[in-house]
């Protein structure tokens, strides 16, 4: 049987095709003003027995194609258990929101928190940020990891941390200490999810946050523990869709 997991998520779009249950080819495209059409053009000669949605844009796909829903907690719950089997924790870094999500020893989701009103602490957060100290993404993200010193980054919303950004560097602050700022605030967030959810080894970091190794490498000196990531963290909730055909449902606790 062909299952297709897709991830319709606020930047981007993630799919997983799983034969018979092995992940046969995978992809990942930039998103746009209209989903369906990125969908339909990701989903091109696939020919699909079973196509599971999760994201952002999981029911409207729903609404206009053939195809199942599935939260996106219980899909990267899944996606991270199979790549790990002894995962308990999972921090997802999206574009707009960020997911901690806390698994029992037989895999099951116990309890989550979402960050999903705001992009603080998100991918869109630092994208904003780079551009406004007029680095490519790329260059943002060495020059956190580089930097000597941190210049500490107060505001988390978004456009009030631009405008201290901009205020920072017409004072001459240095461009590289305020990249490490803003990525070390951004790990404080997390980690701050991470501890109210309940802090279990192993932790696996997945979503395109989990492309910037300067979090990476932040979050994991920050915690004093071995963070782990997948071979391609994007795809995981994609995956975790495909694979919940075979999967029972569970039904999780928020953490309010």
């Amino acid at each position: 049987m062909r299952v297709i997991g897709l991830d319709i998520g606020s930047r981007t779009v993630k799919r997983v095709t799983l034969e018979d249950g092995v992940v046969v080819d995978h992809s990942v495209v930039p998103g746009s003003h209209d989903p369906l059409a990125v969908c339909d053009g990701v989903l091109a000669g696939q020919r699909p027995d079973r196509v599971v949605a999760t994201g952002y844009g999981r029911r409207l796909f729903a609404e206009h194609r053939q195809a199942e829903t599935l939260t996106e907690i219980r899909a990267v719950a899944l996606g991270a258990r199979h790549l790990r089997p002894t995962t308990r924790t999972v921090l997802d870094i999206g574009g707009q929101d960020t997911k901690v999500v806390a698994l029992g020893a037989d895999g099951a989701v116990a309890k989550f928190e979402m960050n999903d009103r705001c992009a603080a602490g998100t991918g869109r957060f630092l994208e904003v940020m780079a551009t406004a100290l007029s680095y490519p993404m790329d260059q943002f993200v060495q020059a956190g990891r580089e930097a000597d010193t941190a210049q500490p980054v107060h505001a988390m919303c978004t456009v009030f941390a631009e405008s201290e950004v901009i205020s920072a560097t017409a004072r001459g602050v240095d461009r590289a200490a305020l990249a490490r700022g803003l990525h070390e605030a951004v790990v404080r967030r997390s980690v701050a999810m991470l501890r109210r959810v309940a802090l279990e080894d192993d932790i696996v970091f997945c979503g395109g946050g989990a492309l910037n190794a300067c979090l990476h490498q932040l979050i994991a000196e920050s915690l004093g523990r071995q963070v782990h990531l997948p071979p391609h963290p994007q795809i995981v909730a994609a995956l975790g869709a495909a694979l919940s055909v075979n999967s029972p449902a569970r039904s999780p606790r928020r953490v309010q």
